[in-house]
């Protein structure tokens, strides 16, 4: 009896942790390159359920006595075994009991990676990706990765996410747009090149400014925005605020730190977890919306909300059996 009251439980506590995924999904359904998280649960082991008291049909002592072939070898008969409703505890014939579940639990919290909707904003910064790809930003805890392309120019310049993080270009630098060069002549190519009007940059130390200079009818390339991609999806895991932190397994440990010894540090970084250049291509002023339906998560809710119900009514079942079984059967005599 106990075992049914756990194996509710367990699944209790499954569907709380699946309708917290659920309702940090609907929180974001308005952030943009948002990815869907899915709860995907996993059962415990299966218990095999045999009586101790069942012979098998090789013989009672074992598989060298010879097969047992009627009760009356036993010394018994049927009619010594209780029968209900077509139960019977024959012992050459006994109950079939099977398996018994033990409950679920949460095995991991996937990503779903689908493309999501793009919408059209006509902003020089915003910046959506088609396939597969992040975005590389600087922030306080190291070079973060990101789906969420609405970036923005602040007064130095420098493009900036929503949070205030550098963009970075491929060689970790921050990207400077010159103050000389109007939004409407940057033009970001599919592969994050930033291209913008001049031959050269000048920069002028005192004003800290950067400045294109030359043929402004000439264009040159500016930058290269750091847009990659991993061979594992399992080798970058969220970290909040719409960022991805790489790891060096499956499990989620961080990537090791660049001064471990070479010889080590090949058997625990995961092999797919370096970035590399990604496969997929950026649209400039467009940003890519939460992968999400609103409708579909909440249908999934109170599919949630109804089988914790159905958990929570087998648990007080248990409960009332066992206080009958104490309380009152225990008191017969």
């Amino acid at each position: 009896m106990w075992r049914g009251l756990y194996t509710a439980a367990t699944g209790m506590i499954t569907e709380m942790q699946r309708t917290d995924v659920i309702a940090n999904n609907i929180a974001n359904a308005a952030t943009h390159g948002y990815k869907r998280d899915i709860a995907i649960h996993k059962d415990f082991h299966n218990m095999l359920i045999v009586r101790i008291n069942d012979f098998k049909t090789t013989g009672a002592a074992g598989a060298d006595a010879p097969p047992i072939k009627s009760l009356a070898e036993l010394g018994t008969s049927k009619e010594d075994v209780t029968q209900i409703k077509g139960f019977s505890a024959d012992i050459l014939n006994p109950p079939n009991i099977g398996k018994l579940g033990l409950g679920d639990y949460i095995d991991e919290i996937a990503v779903d990676y689908q493309q999501g909707a793009l919408e059209s904003t006509g902003n020089t910064y915003d910046l959506a990706i088609a396939g597969d790809g992040f975005f590389a930003v600087q922030t306080p805890d190291g070079v973060r990765y990101t789906r969420n392309g609405a970036f923005f120019k602040d007064n130095n310049g420098y493009l900036k996410d929503i949070r205030g993080y550098n963009l970075l270009d491929t060689q970790g630098n921050p990207i400077r747009i010159p103050a000389n060069i109007p939004d409407s002549r940057v033009i970001i190519t599919g592969n994050g090149s930033i291209v913008i009007p001049g031959n050269r940059v000048d920069e002028n130390l005192q004003t800290n400014q950067l400045t294109a200079v030359g043929n402004m009818n000439a264009t040159q390339n500016l930058a290269q925005i750091q847009f990659v991609e991993f061979g594992d999806r399992l080798a970058t895991q969220k970290q909040g605020d719409n960022l991805y932190y790489v790891v060096n397994n499956n499990e989620g440990n961080p990537a090791q730190p660049q001064n471990v010894n070479q010889d080590v540090r090949a058997r625990i970084m995961n092999p797919n977890a370096e970035p590399r250049p990604a496969s997929g291509e950026i649209l400039q002023g467009t940003l890519e919306k939460s992968n999400m339906s609103v409708v579909s998560e909440m249908v999934e809710l109170i599919h949630n909300q109804r089988m914790y119900e159905a958990n929570s009514k087998a648990v007080t079942t248990q409960d009332t059996m066992l206080d009958t079984s104490v309380n009152k059967v225990g008191s017969i005599g």
